[in-house]
């Protein structure tokens, strides 16, 4: 029993600190402006940088909205800081879930040649969907209503 929990709570400090981590580094970089994304995807118009280039186009344009790219990044430092807190844990691991699918979305989608990254993905959203299921009995009874 000790082993699993210590497995658990290990499993959120991995988590919780990838997130943080990812969060710190959405504000390290200026946000490029308009026309240096555009210089900046005018290098990859061949047919075989098609994949570099929705990946440059899909981050500049999460970066260009003045305001998306820092939310998920405070976002990413909250619910990891949640996460890795002994009575938050299970509320982090909720919050959490919709940003490590779509970033294991982002890889599988768009970088799939990059075995190494989806699998350091696909792990953090199995580490993230195990954590919720965890405490399935704490919410299942959100999910399915009993009849009266």
């Amino acid at each position: 029993m000790k082993a699993i929990q210590i497995t658990y709570i290990t499993l959120r400090l991995i988590l919780g600190g990838f997130m943080i981590y990812g969060g710190i580094h959405k504000f390290e970089a200026p946000i490029p402006s308009p026309v240096e994304v555009v210089e900046k995807a005018a290098n990859f118009k061949a047919p075989s940088q098609e994949s570099t280039l929705q990946k440059i186009l899909y981050i500049s344009g999460a970066k260009q909205t003045g305001y998306f790219w820092q939310v998920l990044g405070v976002c990413e430092i909250l619910f990891g800081a949640l996460l890795i807190l002994q009575y938050t844990g299970f509320i982090g691991a909720v919050f959490l879930l919709p940003i490590t699918l779509h970033i294991f979305l982002f890889h599988a989608f768009l970088e799939p040649d990059e075995t190494a990254e989806l699998l350091q993905t696909a792990g953090l959203l199995g580490i993230n969907m195990a954590l919720v299921l965890r405490e399935r009995k704490k919410w299942k009874d959100l999910l399915w209503i009993k009849p009266v």
